[in-house]
């Protein structure tokens, strides 16, 4: 579960969130949606607490991102847009480090590890060099990343950037999939992805919470529409 409470980011004048609050629980998918620049991912730093808040805080899986950062870390998995990864390591070779820095034994990592270059379709991959990967491949790999050790709360910054259609399709049903048992909270700026992924939404504006809710329930504020009703929501500013 993830439940914000009136979360603040300022960097010097910028505001880059102001006052969020809403909550993101197990069964769907929540999707965290708005243009370019609304603090999707300066919300996502903050939940996962690579970044601490001006003010206000949340809690994500029981436990407060500034009184134990620590234990949220081990019960989040975390991927960040565009995630950066060691060029010189082969793709297996990195999700075993991962692994043991997470924590898990050495049973424990080639149970993981296993089951992530299957959930993602990187068997195929598994010994070849980062570097040598397609971008496609390399969101894959920092995905499968995300999953080791089983965490109950996924932060996901767009998960299907740079994914060719059939991988957009197969990560989204893992996602859904996913979701049944965790909480799983999406970043994204695409409506049709929104649409297609997403049980419930969050979107966001100017790093301000505008609204929630399903998107039928968005939809059904705009004659059917999510996208009148996002661009309602937004000020005009089209995801």
């Amino acid at each position: 579960m993830i439940e914000a409470r009136a979360l603040s980011r300022v960097f010097g004048d910028a505001v880059a969130l102001d006052g969020a609050s809403f909550r993101a629980e197990p069964g769907a998918v929540t999707g965290f949606l708005g243009p370019n620049g609304a603090g999707k991912t300066t919300t996502l730093r903050l939940l996962s607490t690579f970044l601490v808040p001006t003010s206000g805080t949340a809690v994500v899986a029981g436990f407060d991102v500034r009184e134990r950062p620590l234990e949220v870390r081990r019960r989040v998995g975390y991927l960040c847009e565009n995630a950066p990864l060691p060029v010189e390591l082969r793709a297996g070779e990195y999700l075993r480090v991962r692994a043991a820095l997470k924590g898990l034994d050495r049973a424990g990592a080639r149970r993981a590890v296993g089951e992530g270059l299957e959930r993602l379709a990187l068997a195929d991959v598994e010994r070849r060099l980062i570097g040598e990967l397609s971008r496609g491949y390399r969101q894959r790999v920092a995905l499968a990343d995300a999953l080791l050790g089983d965490p109950p709360v996924l932060l996901l910054d767009e998960p299907t950037n740079s994914l060719d259609p059939e991988q957009v399709g197969a990560v989204r049903e893992l996602l859904r999939e996913l979701a049944t048992t965790r909480t799983v909270f999406v970043s994204t700026h695409l409506l049709g992805e929104a649409e297609r992924l997403c049980g419930a939404l969050v979107v966001v504006a100017g790093g301000r919470v505008v609204a929630t809710g399903s998107p039928g329930e968005l939809a059904g504020t705009a004659g059917g529409s999510l996208e009148l009703a996002f661009l309602r929501l937004t000020g005009g500013v089209a995801a």
